[in-house]
């Protein structure tokens, strides 16, 4: 097929507000280098991520939450690190955790067989190798990502899907659902009781699936309008965001929020429990007491970095129809500030796509 030498796209020109995001349709198309891919993105959605990045939040200089920095950012507080890797970024970036959509061309190295597969992009890319600490690269933000009509990513990162969804509910998968699934392998979670925070959020809700498929029993903090969604979801019980947690009462602690109520997550654990963290919405900075961590015999994990068994595990998983997307609404890439500001306003359950292909 004759490919476009330009496509559209959103842009992110720097560490801010809404403004930094710039609408394109003059974006030079990729062209997919030794051992990568093109790929005619179908949909893509919202992430905390993109969000986080935009807004500089990652910067160690600041210290709140998420959502106070959501609409203007902390561009007068950030200096070169913020990104979440620590290392500037380039601008202006496309973004987009999610990627689902068809190969189109291919680099050298690689089968021209796979032209025309459907896809999902592996976001959280592990760049690791023998006597090397390990190391990620982003899709979306230490390289451009998905918030674009075509998008370049290495051959093994592009993973064959076959499922009868659309590509906007394929989207909803990949960095909720790959960062849901990384915890849980992390932190070894069997048939025990884990508490699940920020549980109606696009992670917290994917986990609750993982969770439950892994023969957990769930309880998920929430507020009392998205209660009886998550119960659907599978959560045995849930409880609301700001009642008393019970001391001592689970096996495992999945965070996505931190803030004020951590010490309340520790107090919840059994001695010997494990607490693991990907996000910290509510604030990064909290208060641990050391002999709390060393005579309960707790273990504080934190999890990022994925090994590149936990994606296609994940994509198994989509297949087999043991998980289900959680797709609130979906917006035109267009409309990127618009689902941004939607997100921000944390009033749904899972998701908020966004349709890229006409």
């Amino acid at each position: 097929m004759t490919l476009p030498e330009t496509m559209r796209g959103m842009i992110l020109t720097g560490h801010g507000g809404l403004e930094k995001l710039e609408s394109r349709e003059d974006l030079p198309v990729p062209v997919p280098g030794a051992g990568e891919v093109l790929i005619r993105v179908g949909a893509s959605a919202v992430n905390n991520t993109d969000i986080n990045t935009r807004i500089g939040w990652y910067s160690k200089s600041v210290r709140s939450d998420t959502a106070s920095g959501a609409a203007k950012g902390y561009a007068t507080e950030t200096g070169e690190d913020g990104s979440w890797s620590g290392t500037p970024l380039t601008f202006p970036r496309i973004q987009g955790a999610d990627c689902c959509g068809r190969i189109v061309a291919v680099g050298s190295g690689v089968d021209v067989g796979r032209v025309g597969e459907r896809v999902l992009v592996r976001p959280m890319q592990p760049r690791s190798s023998a006597g090397e600490e390990p190391a990620t690269v982003t899709f979306g933000s230490e390289c451009n990502g998905g918030f674009a009509d075509y998008a370049v990513t290495g051959s093994s990162d592009a993973i064959r899907v076959e499922s009868g969804l659309s590509d906007v509910e394929l989207a909803s998968f990949p960095c909720a659902f790959s960062t849901a699934e990384g915890m849980i392998q992390r932190c070894r979670l069997g048939a025990e009781r884990v508490l699940i925070t920020g549980a109606s959020g696009g992670v917290g809700s994917a986990a609750i699936q993982l969770a439950k498929r892994r023969g957990a029993h769930v309880t998920a903090l929430t507020t009392a309008a998205k209660a009886e969604e998550l119960r659907a979801l599978g959560a045995d019980q849930t409880l609301d965001r700001d009642a008393p947690l019970p001391g001592h009462g689970f096996d495992v602690v999945l965070d996505l929020v931190g803030g004020p109520r951590w010490p309340d997550l520790i107090d919840s654990l059994r001695n010997g429990g494990r607490y693991v963290t990907s996000g910290a919405i509510a604030g990064p900075i909290v208060e641990l007491d050391l002999r709390t961590l060393y005579l309960r015999d707790l273990s504080l994990l934190g999890s990022t970095h994925q090994p590149a068994n936990v994606f296609t595990d994940l994509v198994s998983y989509i297949e087999a129809g043991d998980i289900h997307p959680v797709l609130a609404t979906s917006y035109p890439l267009a409309e990127l500030r618009a689902a941004q500001t939607a997100f921000a306003g944390k009033t749904h359950v899972g998701k908020i796509g966004i349709t890229v292909a006409d």
